[in-house]
């Protein structure tokens, strides 16, 4: 059992890939795409490539819990994806996420240019290591 997190962004969406066991993040990768159906065509194209059964999408609620657009925006792009890959879709709220990527990569020495390239991906590993650990706990 494979589960991709997702970290959608307007211009660059983070991934990550558990391994087969469900239990730690893997590959991690940026897509690059501006459109929800390319971005969605490429998702699945990894879907295809590293065998994911399930999807975790970042929902970014407001620091008070409230849904903003950016969480609305998630959950339109969240029924896409459902529609495009037929794999069940757990939205899961990411608040801070990128924060921490920031905080995880500065700490590690990347300048701002280089933290550009792979913050999503960090953020996407972040969210995908917090939905293992809750599962793990859950069952």
């Amino acid at each position: 059992m494979k589960i991709m997190a997702i970290d959608y962004g307007d211009a660059h969406t983070g991934i990550a890939i558990s391994d087969a066991t469900g239990t730690l993040a893997g590959f991690s990768a940026t897509i690059d795409a501006y459109r929800a159906d390319r971005l969605a065509e490429a998702i699945q194209a990894l879907i295809t490539q590293h065998g994911v059964t399930e999807l975790v999408l970042g929902y970014p609620k407001n620091m008070n819990g409230t849904v903003g657009p950016r969480a609305e925006k998630a959950a339109a792009f969240g029924e896409l994806l459902k529609e495009t890959t037929g794999l069940p879709l757990t939205l899961w709220d990411e608040r801070r996420t990128t924060i921490d990527a920031h905080n995880i990569l500065l700490g590690n020495g990347k300048n701002a240019k280089k933290r550009k390239k792979t913050v999503d991906a960090v953020a996407a590993s972040l969210m995908l290591e917090g939905y293992l650990t809750f599962r793990k706990a859950k069952m």
